[in-house]
């Protein structure tokens, strides 16, 4: 069995170079918080090797599902997965996001897709969260510096 969990190169459940995923989140007014969708697809296209992922904002900021759906196809993509990168399976998640893919697709007749769970509950997320509130306890007694989250806040504090 591979890495990324297929048992062959052209296994269904297999990741390969005709596969576009796309990373989304809510999108935000703050363009600080856009950017940080950049610098996760970075980490996660790094960490996993996968040749094709993009970063979609689902409202509020560029790029769209849309943009990000047709960026995959012109890099050679034959089937889209989309990863909410929400916590829990609310509306986004049950109507805005499978609906917005979708749309995208119609324009790419024979491009197969699929929306993904969201991140939900998983153990690791336990040692996420847990390793950010140490952090942020370190950073309030100035033993850590600011996390990129809230770099230039000031939000980071006891009060």
């Amino acid at each position: 069995m591979s890495e990324n969990g297929g048992h062959g190169r052209n296994s269904p459940v297999m990741i390969g170079e005709k596969d576009g995923l796309i990373i989304v989140d809510h999108g935000s007014r703050r363009q600080e918080s856009n950017l940080m969708l950049n610098d996760f697809v970075a980490m996660f296209k790094d960490k996993t090797g996968y040749p094709i992922v993009e970063p979609a904002h689902m409202e509020l900021a560029e790029p769209s599902i849309q943009d990000a759906f047709c960026s995959c196809v012109q890099k050679g993509a034959l089937r889209v997965i989309v990863s909410p990168f929400f916590l829990f399976p609310g509306r986004h998640w049950h109507k805005d996001i499978p609906a917005l893919t979708a749309e995208a697709a119609k324009e790419h007749p024979g491009v197969l897709y699929m929306v993904t769970a969201p991140l939900g509950l998983h153990e690791l997320l336990v040692d996420v969260v847990n390793d950010r509130i140490k952090h942020c306890l370190r950073h309030a007694a100035g033993d850590a510096d600011e996390c990129a989250a809230c770099a230039g806040t000031g939000k980071c504090r006891l009060y």
